[in-house]
């Protein structure tokens, strides 16, 4: 399917593009359209059967009135027949473009008003049925004409059937009438037809005016004036347009800001590490004559800012693999117990070196999917910064346990703690609350941005409980089962 998708794709034409003026102006044309051409078809079918019925019953009426006549002056019965009558039957025939047929008892013809049957027989169901008191009307829509049959009495107390009226008249003149009145509406139609056309243009240009205006103003934000006003006064969804457009406007304006602080914060971080070097250097050349001791000690004090440059360098590096490899993360079923216990045996010899006590509490054991070499250095920065934020002859506990849906890796720390107003940018970049004893443990302001980016990665969460000089608490929940 995504295949026969592309195929098709191929066969557009680049930049080419409908305009919402069509369709919308074709459906308002087609909404005046199909619903007047039905009504019009619909009438003519209507009025075409009303006029043919109309016919049937005016004949039938008709040959009701002669049938009356003839058995009154005994049309059948007569040797000798009165040219009154035969006149009055060919003019009837004649009105209607029809031809009328007499039948007696012997189903002979006796009358027709063509003069191609007289004195031959004529025994068609329609003539039997009629003498036996039954009349019928047929109507044959191919040939457009109908048949009828009318008995003819006689004029005994009896009432008994003398003889059968035939006759069968054209519709081809309500016809021709009703293709004329047909003809008419069809100009009508097309006459209505360019004013819906017309209507339509002079519409959607009404209707689509909102959207051309919040064009407009999507067009000044597009040369760079960010702050336009999208706001509008138009449909509810041109608002919900230019509402969701301004929402995405301010993220954009946000991430261009924080890209502007992110170079000046990179800039001066990478630079502040040079200017101490070069003002050591240039102190260490300006002494002359000095004791080793103090060359020694200014060497230790460039080693310690090349390292500080490298540390930068390095999390900059991961932080930017980090955002590149979101989508390549590489899933394997991980002991979450076991791996926190070699985080924390590789960071023992630091806190050790700072009288820190680390603290591993295994509620229960717990296995996840997850990506270990990311995770490990989440958490392996959590537990850094709680040993270099502590206080002397402090402690650090992690803490594992997990339910059926997510796991919790918990570091708390009895530490410095972080400030509440402080607290909702610490997972910024290079944001530091202590910025000089940031710089004395050798911190890059990078560690905890790193941290939250793999657990988001993760699709987890990370939570922070602080007060300033009793420690701090960092939860981190991933779940169990990788979500995609």
């Amino acid at each position: 399917m995504e295949n026969e998708r592309k195929r098709w794709q191929g066969f557009r034409v680049p930049g080419f593009s409908v305009s919402l003026k069509a369709p919308v102006a074709i459906l308002l044309v087609l909404f005046g359209m199909v619903p007047m051409i039905l009504c019009t078809q619909i009438l003519i079918s209507s009025l075409r059967q009303s006029q043919t019925d109309s016919r049937m019953v005016e004949v039938q009426n008709q040959c009701q009135i002669l049938s009356s006549k003839m058995t009154r002056t005994g049309y059948l019965r007569g040797e000798v027949r009165d040219g009154t009558m035969d006149s009055e039957i060919q003019a009837m025939a004649d009105v209607y473009n029809g031809r009328i047929v007499v039948v007696n008892q012997d189903f002979r013809i006796v009358q027709d008003t063509f003069h191609i049957a007289e004195r031959r027989f004529l025994v068609a169901e329609e003539v039997v049925r009629c003498f036996q008191g039954e009349s019928s009307s047929r109507y044959n829509k191919e040939r457009h004409y109908f048949a009828q049959t009318i008995p003819i009495y006689d004029n005994t107390p009896v009432k008994g059937i003398e003889g059968v009226l035939v006759i069968t008249a054209s519709t081809e003149e309500i016809l021709s009438l009703m293709d004329a009145v047909e003809d008419k509406l069809l100009f009508l139609q097309l006459l209505v037809v360019l004013i819906l056309m017309l209507a339509s243009m002079v519409a959607v240009t009404v209707l689509l005016q909102p959207f051309k205006e919040l064009q407009r103003k999507l067009n000044q934000v597009a040369a760079g004036a960010l702050d336009t006003d999208i706001s509008t006064d138009g449909y509810r969804e041109t608002k919900e347009i230019a509402r969701t457009v301004g929402s995405t406007i301010s993220k954009l304006k946000e991430v261009d800001q924080s890209r502007q602080e992110f170079v000046s914060n990179v800039s001066h971080e990478l630079k502040t590490p040079i200017t101490s070097i070069r003002v050591l250097a240039d102190s260490l050349m300006g002494m002359g004559e000095a004791p080793v001791e103090l060359y020694r000690e200014f060497m230790e004090d460039i080693s310690d800012e090349i390292d500080r440059e490298n540390k930068i360098i390095d999390d900059l590096l991961s932080l930017v693999k980090i955002d590149k490899s979101e989508a390549e993360i590489n899933l394997s079923q991980v002991d979450i117990v076991v791996l926190v216990k070699q985080i924390l045996k590789r960071l023992r010899p630091i806190a050790n070196k700072r009288k820190v006590q680390l603290i591993l509490e295994s509620i229960r054991g717990v296995t996840a999917d997850v990506d270990e070499t990311k995770l490990s250095l989440a958490i392996s920065n959590l537990v850094e910064n709680a040993i270099k934020y502590n206080s002397p002859e402090g402690w650090v506990r992690v803490t594992v346990d997990a339910d059926h849906k997510f796991f919790y890796v918990k570091v708390a720390d009895s530490g410095i703690g972080i400030p509440e107003e402080e607290q909702d940018r610490i997972f910024e970049r290079f944001y530091r609350v202590d910025k000089a004893r940031s710089r004395q443990t050798g911190g890059s302001g990078l560690g905890l941005a790193i941290t939250r980016r793999v657990i988001l990665i993760h699709k987890g969460a990370i939570r922070l409980t602080s007060k300033e000089g009793e420690g701090s608490t960092f939860t981190v929940r991933i779940p169990l089962n990788y979500i995609a």
